[in-house]
């Protein structure tokens, strides 16, 4: 192909710039592709021709593909590019054997050989002494150079080998694309011993495209190649200073996995390690509650960060479903501090409001974090309330005060679940603020003047919102928590720790209590209290009845989760009848320790039960008045709606029979004026299984009934039915009165025990093994010992095979009966005496 200068063709301005220039050659990429070999823009060569006067007269084209042999052979045996070479090492002025010469003469061989062709000697040469300084300081550096007739821009990109992949290759070109608005149309990488991989583009530019800036594209393509670490390692230093700074770096810039790399950038990690720094062996836990730009009003997303390995998902989802959320997406990443090999679990989950409502983050952070923390301590429990901290923005304890209440009405007999409950006050949050408004009202120390007034305002509001609730149920719910309100006394609740109430230690009291005029309270099961306590924690719930202002009556470790308070007023009765010719009425309290009732694995039941003993106890001295110089001294950060109370003593009962000088110890701790009369017994007292007092006074009454019946009971044996187990204070003592007792059999809460024809010798000293052993019970007894046909039996069991012996014994003719069909079998029992010890209300 020819052209002929003076011609009529149309050439382009870059092309009239050629034509007017010194050079009689132009290599170049033609805007063609090749259909044939290889499917790559062809190679164009322009020769310009000249008469004899060395005028241009037209120019020889050649348009086609450079054969390998021009790529492959050394630049030395190309003649154009020879003498390009040569040009180049002699204005760099090395020395063919120098250093620098011979690095330079590999940076000109390996140049890319199309590159090589068409690049200028002035930009060859600036190029390739700059590729030289990056070999003694490697970094990133993008070379551009635009074709002469501008339709395509060749870059050289110099990249660190060890982060260069697909991914940053990509960056890159997406880079260049933008920036040109063209097209990257081949790519070539060489990877060989160097610390930097050369990557070269090609890039198909539109003929009115852009002119970027290449200072600002190499400084965007920097960016692109700094490693992630990189970043997270500036960052940090940003944040912390260097020294601090370099530390963390040390610790987490090669911690985290590459799943979380890809999930999430520098800055997020940079507030993840923050979280994970504030981890200890006192702290296992961090959490954060947060949304991303993009997300919606009503997703939001929670990161847990544990010390102690993954956390299972079944142990979390029901915490944050408790919550009121739906849990869509859970991703676990493990993040290894590589200062100390110790291994961080972090939890991201994606989550959504199933009512599609707006979560204000911002004041529902601090709230659903600190609400989630209790549950997981497990100071607060998890069930459906939690949903209240996202419903009506209350605050975990403030929801406290409402499960409290749910607790104490299903005690009461109120008809309605504690799920219905807590379904009804998440449908009516507006609701479920004014209860706590009004209970702040009645009972907020720091609240002033006016207390009538506002309390009197929060009711009216509740009252007025009842009209809006449709469902009678739900009315009637809500009602009974507004009576049980306004019929409470006294509360802890705003007590801080510290047995003075004055905040000894930081915070407020793990467990709270309630004061109630039980002649307030609406459908209250009847005998009536004077008043009563109730306290509530995770750990115990708890019941305190009172006769009368001057009363007493023991402390019952009970095993009736559902039902304890039933039980204890039926002991209250029975007190208050016991009590009818002495100055105090009757009294009765009873508590449930409820982790033995739960799947946590309690090393030493006993010490749980003690310790929620203790509560019981400071919770009712915690709105007991005390009395100093002989006036009466109210509880600290309490507010009274009735008038001086400070008579309070208790007494042992079932499973507190040593307890007295615990109880004694609590009242010391919070210098009540009665001191260690305020529980009977214990060292300054008695202790009542050790001397069987109730007992040896029932035993006299056994003694003169034989007597009259012409029996000596420790002389003749005698045959007994009994109901309790060895370990009770009357049980216990009582069938060791006499070894001359057969035992032929007894029951309590949890075992059936039969012996139908006992040798009462042996029976004997194995009832007194079972008196000594700690908490024994008839599963305890040597079954060796126990007679033809006879066994003991778990109250539990579907139902229970009767032996020919038992059948016998019993006079029944079945021969298999449900656990409490055997136990009234053997109430009917023919036995000389029935021992009642362990009874309780049964």
């Amino acid at each position: 192909m020819s052209f002929r200068a003076g011609g009529d063709e149309r050439t382009t301005s870059e092309i009239r710039t050629f034509l007017s220039a010194p050079d009689p050659i132009i290599i170049t990429k033609a805007n063609l592709r090749s259909m044939v070999h290889r499917p790559v823009y062809m190679d164009y060569v322009g020769i310009k021709r000249f008469d004899r006067d060395g005028v241009m007269v037209g120019e020889t084209r050649f348009v086609g593909l450079f054969t390998s042999a021009a790529y492959n052979r050394n630049p030395g045996q190309i003649p154009l590019l020879r003498t390009k070479v040569d040009r180049i090492m002699e204005r760099a002025g090395f020395g063919p054997r120098s250093h620098d010469g011979k690095a330079l003469l590999n940076i000109l061989e390996t140049y890319p050989r199309d590159e090589l062709f068409q690049i200028s000697d002035d930009q060859l040469l600036e190029f390739s002494l700059a590729i030289l300084r990056l070999q003694e300081r490697p970094r990133a550096r993008l070379f551009l150079r635009a074709d002469q007739y501008r339709r395509f821009v060749s870059a050289l990109v110099f990249l660190p080998r060890e982060r260069y992949d697909t991914n940053l290759r990509l960056r890159v070109e997406a880079i260049l694309e933008e920036a040109y608005g063209g097209t990257v149309v081949a790519h070539y990488t060489l990877v060989g011993d160097s610390v930097l991989a050369r990557l070269h583009l090609i890039v198909r530019v539109p003929a009115s495209g852009p002119e970027p800036d290449p200072d600002e594209l190499d400084a965007r393509v920097v960016e692109a190649a700094r490693s992630w670490g990189d970043i997270l390692h500036e960052a940090l230093v940003e944040r912390w200073g260097e020294e601090q700074g370099n530390l963390l770096a040390h610790r987490y810039v090669d911690a985290f996995s590459v799943g979380y790399r890809e999930t999430f950038n520098p800055d997020i990690a940079l507030s993840d390690i923050e979280k994970m720094e504030t981890l200890s062996e006192t702290n296992s836990i961090a959490l954060n509650f947060y949304r991303t730009i993009d997300d919606p009003d009503h997703v939001v997303r929670f990161k847990i960060y544990h010390r102690e390995g993954l956390v299972p998902l079944s142990d979390c989802l029901p915490m944050l479903e408790s919550m009121g959320l739906k849990v869509m997406e859970e991703h676990p990443f493990s993040v290894v501090n590589q200062a100390t090999g110790v291994s961080i679990s972090l939890h991201d989950y994606h989550m959504v409001d199933p009512a599609r409502g707006e979560l204000d983050l911002g004041a529902l952070k601090p709230k659903f974090e600190a609400a989630f923390r209790k549950v997981w301590d497990g100071e607060t429990e998890n069930d459906g309330f939690n949903r209240l901290v996202l419903h009506a923005g209350l605050g975990w304890r403030e929801i406290v005060v409402l499960r409290a209440f749910s607790k104490y009405l299903r005690q009461i007999g109120v008809p309605y679940s504690q799920p219905y409950m807590e379904d009804t006050l998440a449908t009516h949050p507006e609701i479920a603020r004014q209860l706590i408004r009004l209970f702040r009202a009645r009972f907020d120390p720091d609240q002033g003047e006016g207390r009538t007034t506002r309390e009197d305002s929060a009711a009216a509001a509740i009252t007025e919102a009842l009209d809006q609730v449709t469902s009678l149920d739900e009315d009637k719910i809500i009602r009974r928590y507004l009576n049980l309100l306004r019929s409470t006394l006294r509360t802890n609740y705003f007590q801080t720790c510290g047995p003075d109430g004055t905040g000894e230690v930081e915070g407020f009291k793990s467990h709270v209590s309630f004061k109630f005029d039980s002649s307030l309270i609406d459908e209250m099961p009847l005998p009536r209290p004077h008043v009563e306590v109730f306290v509530y924690s995770p750990r115990v719930e708890a019941i305190h009845l009172r006769g009368g202002k001057v009363a007493r009556g023991g402390i019952r470790w009970s095993d009736r989760r559902e039902d304890f308070r039933t039980e204890v007023l039926g002991l209250m009765k029975a007190q208050m009848v016991k009590n009818v010719v002495i100055v105090p009425v009757g009294a009765k309290g009873g508590f449930v320790a409820k982790r033995l009732f739960s799947s946590a694995v309690i090393t030493d039941p006993m010490s749980e039960v003690v310790e929620c003993y203790k509560t019981f106890m400071r919770g009712l001295l915690d709105i007991t008045d005390n009395l100093v110089g002989g006036g009466a001294v109210p509880p600290a950060r309490g507010v009274r709606h009735d008038d001086d109370d400070p008579y309070l003593v208790v007494a042992a009962d079932k499973g507190t029979a040593t307890f007295s000088d615990i109880a004694n110890g609590v009242a010391a701790e919070y210098n009540f004026w009665l001191g260690d009369a305020f529980a009977s017994g214990g060292s300054a007292g008695y202790d009542h299984k050790q001397m069987g007092i109730t007992a040896r006074g029932a035993w006299d009454s056994v003694k003169r009934h034989f007597r009259e019946m012409g029996t000596d009971v420790h002389q003749t044996p005698f045959t007994a039915i009994g109901i309790g187990d060895m370990s009770g204070d009357v049980f216990g003592n009582g069938m060791l009165m006499s070894d001359k007792t057969r035992l032929l059999a007894a029951f309590d809460h949890r075992n059936i025990f039969i012996d139908p024809d006992p040798d009462p010798a042996p029976s004997y000293a194995e009832r007194k093994r079972m008196y000594e052993l700690p908490r024994s019970s008839w599963a305890d007894y040597n079954p060796d010992l126990i007679s033809k046909g006879g066994a003991v039996f778990d109250r539990k069991a579907k139902s229970i095979e009767l032996t020919p012996e038992i059948k016998k014994l019993l006079s029944v003719n079945e021969s298999r009966l449900a656990p409490h069909e055997l136990a009234r079998a053997v109430l009917r029992a023919k036995a000389d005496l029935l021992w009642i010890g362990g009874i309780g209300t049964y």
